[in-house]
C-alpha cells in the first residue's frame, strides 16, 4: 500500500482535535512476527501517565529512536500523518510499546500541550482480540466525558492529536492475552 492510498476507516474529533483510525495496513503474518518479538522483549514498569499519578507505573519497552524509521510500520505511520496534516512534516521523537494486563491501572493523560501540534501514532499489536476483552482507548473532552472510543483491533493504527486527553483501558478479567500498543510520538519537523 502506498501512502497515497492511505485512507482512514473512520475518524472523529474531540474539541476540534482529530482522531483517525486506519485498519488492514499490515498482513497477518507481519502482525504475528511483531507479537512474537514483543513476547521476547524486555519490559520495565517505569512509565507514568501524569506527574500526579507517578506512584502508579505501567509496563513499557523502549525502542531506540534510530530504529523507528527502519520498521515497516514507520512508512505507514508517516503516510497516516501526511493524510492527517497535509503539507506538514513530522519526525519521530519517541517510540515504545505499552503492555497492559487485567488489573493494571492506566490514567487519562495528554501527550503534549495544544500549541506543540504533536501527533501520537498508536498501533494495536495482537493477533486476536475479542470485544469482551475490553482494552479500548478512550478519548475525553476537557470535562472528562468520553467522546471517542477505539477498540484494539489487531493491526489497527489510531493517529491523534497528542493534546487530546486519552487513556488505554486494561483488558477485562477474562482476557489472558497481553494488550500491546506500540506508540510513536511525532513532532513537527523544522522547515528546511
Amino acid at each position: 500500500m502506498t501512502n497515497a492510498e492511505l485512507r482512514p476507516t473512520r475518524s472523529g474529533s474531540v474539541e476540534d482535535r482529530d482522531v483517525f483510525v486506519f485498519d488492514d495496513l499490515i498482513s497477518e503474518a507481519d502482525l504475528a512476527q511483531y507479537v512474537e518479538a514483543l513476547g521476547r522483549s524486555p519490559f520495565t514498569r517505569t512509565e507514568v501517565a501524569r506527574t500526579d499519578t507517578a506512584e502508579v507505573r505501567h509496563w513499557i519497552s523502549e525502542l531506540p529512536l534510530a530504529n523507528v524509521t527502519q520498521l515497516p510500520l514507520w512508512s505507514l505511520t508517516e503516510g497516516a500523518a501526511a493524510f492527517a496534516r497535509p503539507g506538514e512534516q513530522y519526525r519521530p521523537s519517541r517510540a515504545y510499546t505499552n503492555y497492559a494486563a487485567y488489573g493494571d491501572m492506566l490514567y487519562a493523560h495528554c501527550d503534549c500541550t495544544p500549541e506543540e501540534r504533536e501527533l501520537t501514532a498508536l498501533w494495536f499489536l495482537s493477533t486476536q482480540w475479542e470485544p469482551e476483552w475490553g482494552g479500548e482507548t478512550m478519548f475525553f473532552d476537557k470535562s472528562g466525558d468520553a467522546l471517542f472510543c477505539v477498540s484494539p483491533r489487531p493491526g489497527r493504527l489510531v493517529l491523534f492529536d497528542g493534546a487530546i486527553p486519552h487513556a488505554g483501558r486494561p483488558p477485562s478479567r477474562i482476557c489472558y492475552a497481553p494488550r500491546y500498543t506500540f506508540a510513536i510520538k511525532l513532532t513537527p519537523a523544522p522547515a528546511e
